[in-house]
């Protein structure tokens, strides 16, 4: 067995362990890079490693000290791997778990879609092919304008095929530090799995700095907003209720959106547009805007923030910060939220996430949930895997609990999960009968 064996062996190794226990600190930007692919990664990782693993052993046998050192390497690596892949598998447990203990009887009763075997299940065949992101059933209309101002302020539309009318919408926002990404790489999982259950679902370009200068992001998300209202329902949409989800930078940008409606500073000229958010769900988010909490990440992040995003002295313009801080935005009159959080997250640590859910618990008179999951990198939702397929399906249950609970304080009717499927069948009887029309005529 060559020493190049040898070094590749420890490299995953080296890999697994950082998955595992990610360094902190200066490392914190390539332990995630590595730790978060790893992780996600983890069954294709283990189902190629074993098998090359084996396959040495049966050439090379256990001969040489090299040959000795490749096997013991190879053989905790597979043991690390099968620990992360464990890991993953316990999202299920952790979002069910957030989910009943703040929603209580409600969400154990008939008011809540309870999943069933086939919600819990872990879908290896979507698993097995991560980055091939697509639904037969679902329709995805791309660069649609919402306001003027090139492919920055443009979203694309996710829907049913069956197209029925009157659906919830979910507003997805990326994530990148506020200066890079765009609505074609994140939430895709999120967005074909709800829009094949009947939402519409929109996904969003803003502004990115350093070109465009803090709060414009914001602005342009409250136009987006503006415009489901207005345009909605040519898409399928009740515009009436709106969800919004994000990650990272996405997650305090869709915070900030739920906890700031009708304010007049990110509304500048469409100050009476109705920029209400009735549900919230942020992925390992940035509460923290100002360094409140004054913890190391967040101070840091605020030098960063202050030269490239916000391009002013938070000394001399701390309002600027404390504005645009949903940490410092909790309200009574807040949404639902689901916040979610890795607990091993490198770029935003845990404590932030848990700072930001204690305040907003302390004074909001609606549900918030928290699920933070063990082994979780930062951005673990990108493509499916068994973690994010998990949480996927956890939040569909959130938003359906909250969905059902706005739409009976408005009109007590049938329940969403029956509601939606009559409008699909609808839709499939209405498709059908115009096609017979057509063989007739």
């Amino acid at each position: 067995m060559s020493r190049l064996t040898v070094l590749r062996r420890a490299a995953l190794l080296g890999l697994t362990v950082n998955a595992l226990r990610p360094a902190r600190g200066r490392l914190s930007i390539p332990a995630f890079a590595a730790g978060w692919l790893t992780a996600e990664l983890a069954p294709q990782l283990l189902a190629a490693h074993t098998v090359d693993t084996v396959a040495s052993l049966a050439r090379h046998g256990l001969r040489s000290r090299d040959d000795r050192i490749a096997a013991a390497l190879g053989l905790l690596s597979i043991a690390g791997l099968g620990t992360l892949i464990a890991t993953g598998h316990g999202a299920r447990a952790e979002v069910e778990h957030a989910l009943a203990e703040t929603l209580g009887e409600d969400y154990t009763s008939g008011l809540s879609a309870l999943p069933n075997a086939a919600d819990l299940a872990t879908p290896w065949r979507q698993i097995a092919l991560p980055f091939r992101m697509r639904d037969p059933e679902v329709v995805r209309l791309r660069g649609v304008a919402y306001a003027q101002g090139g492919r920055r302020f443009h979203l694309d539309v996710f829907h049913h095929e069956r197209r029925p009318a009157g659906r919830p919408v979910l507003l997805h926002v990326h994530g990148g530090a506020w200066v890079i990404g765009n609505k074609e790489q994140q939430g895709i999982p999120l967005m074909l799995h709800m829009a094949a259950k009947g939402w519409v679902c929109v996904s969003a370009n803003y502004p990115l700095s350093p070109r465009s200068r803090w709060p414009e992001h914001v602005i342009a998300l409250k136009r987006a907003v503006a415009w489901i209202r207005e345009h909605g329902a040519e898409y399928g949409a009740d515009p009436s209720f709106v969800a919004v989800t994000g990650g990272s930078a996405g997650g305090h940008l869709a915070a900030l959106l739920a906890l700031s409606p009708g304010d007049p500073l990110f509304q500048p000229g469409f100050e009476d547009a109705d920029t209400s958010i009735q549900a919230c769900v942020p992925h390992y988010g940035a509460y923290d805007f100002a360094a409140a909490t004054g913890t190391r990440a967040t101070r840091e992040r605020l030098r960063w923030v202050a030269k490239y995003v916000v391009d002013k002295d938070p000394r001399q313009y701390p309002e600027i910060y404390q504005a645009a801080s949903p940490l410092a935005r909790v309200h009574a009159d807040a949404p639902p939220f689901f916040v979610i959080h890795g607990h091993d997250d490198s770029l935003i640590p845990v404590p932030e996430a848990r700072a930001f859910v204690d305040a907003l618990r302390a004074v909001s008179t609606n549900p918030v949930v928290y699920a933070e999951l063990a082994g979780a990198q930062h951005a673990f939702d990108i493509f499916p895997s068994i973690r994010s397929a998990h949480v996927v399906r956890g939040v569909e249950r959130f938003l359906d609990w909250t969905y059902r609970h706005w739409s009976l304080a408005r009109q007590p009717e049938q329940p969403l999960a029956d509601q939606v499927e009559q409008d699909l069948a609808g839709a499939t009887r209405d498709a059908q009968a115009a096609g017979e029309q057509e063989l007739v005529q």
